[in-house]
């Protein structure tokens, strides 16, 4: 009893929130269904981490040094010292996209571009608020609801909150079903969200699916060289998916090993959420920078397809600017039902797709434009 009540008396009250925050993580894994297969290895690693003498304790490995516990090292083999976990993840989210929809309507790419707004403002408003310029980067691409790029730009910056920028990242991509509807309702009008639109879908040949991860791939290592790991990666996905001669393959990417890269970004992650770390006022300002990011990211799409609309003459649909993230399919899926709830015969679905699918590219172009920006 003596020693079971030393080990409670040596929590502080900030590791005590922690245990909190992670049950709360779990809670939205389990409960909600809300990014399960992340918020739930995170949650319960949040906990892990602030137990008093977690692990193997006070190792030396060769290479890193110092180590007081078992998913410190693990931290450090696996997320710090290589980037291949969220590289190895768009393999699995590049399998699982269908860009027939994007291509055939291809006006669509617009909004993957008008949507990565928020991540813009977001990175001069951190500024303001005295981060420093490779966090004020890392902060802001949580704004593209995509949580592998915020994962690696923060970590290729090397940014020292990663642990609160990956929380948010996937927390907000978890809440678009809540986030989306409010901030798109803010800058529209019944009467714009219930503009029709008609979906007339071209063939696509398997020739064009075959060629436009590669095309894709090449530009993007044109345009941002330091693109081609996160667009490389996605369009290599893709391809395994389009091919035709590799669907067992296919098949792993999207289910196994999506999932299994998740669960060990997740519980590795959580190493950085330790309290001393984690329970400061940057954290809640970088979870509110992220909201912030978000937002603003989503009605800057909405906004850029009210601006087509001026010289359109059939009209888009605003919604369908702000499924322009890379929160693949749940935006796509929100814009949907908030066409139905307006107009129950209006259906937006492969518009949205369309746009969902770019605001994928979008996202990893914009990583990577940043990556270039402050690492050349």
């Amino acid at each position: 009893m003596e020693f079971l009540l030393s080990g409670i008396t040596a929590i502080r009250w900030e590791e005590y929130l922690m245990f909190l925050i992670g049950g709360i993580l779990i809670y939205l894994a389990i409960r909600k269904n809300y990014e399960p297969a992340l918020l739930l290895p995170m949650g319960f690693g949040a906990i892990l981490v602030n137990l008093p003498a977690t692990g193997v304790l006070n190792q030396t490995y060769e290479g890193i040094g110092n180590v007081n516990g078992i998913i410190e090292w693990l931290f450090h083999v696996g997320i710090e010292t290589s980037e291949v976990l969220p590289i190895l993840l768009f393999i699995g989210i590049g399998a699982m996209i269908d860009f027939g929809p994007l291509l055939s309507n291809p006006k669509m790419f617009l909004f993957g571009g008008a949507a990565q707004f928020g991540i813009f403002l977001t990175m001069t408003l951190a500024a303001m608020l005295g981060f420093n310029l490779n966090d004020c980067a890392s902060i802001g691409i949580i704004g593209a609801a995509d949580g592998p790029t915020s994962i690696l730009v923060s970590q290729v910056l090397k940014s020292q909150y990663i642990g609160a920028i990956a929380v948010a990242a996937y927390s907000y991509m978890a809440l678009v079903p809540i986030v989306q509807p409010f901030a798109i309702k803010l800058v529209t009008t019944k009467k714009e969200r219930m503009i029709r639109m008609q979906y007339n879908p071209a063939s696509i040949s398997k020739r064009a699916r075959i060629l436009f991860p590669i095309i894709v791939t090449v530009i993007a290592g044109l345009i941002a060289p330091s693109s081609v790991s996160l667009v490389g990666f996605l369009m290599f996905g893709n391809l395994l998916r389009e091919c035709g001669v590799l669907n067992s393959l296919s098949d792993t990417a999207q289910n196994v090993l999506a999932n299994l890269i998740t669960l060990l970004l997740g519980i590795t992650i959580s190493f950085s959420m330790k309290a001393d770390a984690f329970v400061n006022v940057q954290t809640a300002l970088i979870m509110g920078l992220g909201l912030f990011a978000f937002v603003f990211d989503t009605i800057g799409g909405v906004l850029f397809a009210k601006f087509l609309n001026l010289f359109l003459k059939n009209k888009i649909n605003p919604m369908v600017g702000g499924a322009g993230i890379s929160a693949f399919p749940m935006s796509a899926r929100v814009i949907q039902k908030m066409g139905i709830k307006e107009d129950p015969s209006n259906h937006l679905l492969m518009h949205a797709v369309g746009a969902n699918v770019a605001g994928q590219i979008g996202s990893v172009l914009a990583g990577g434009i940043i990556l270039n920006l402050l690492l050349h």
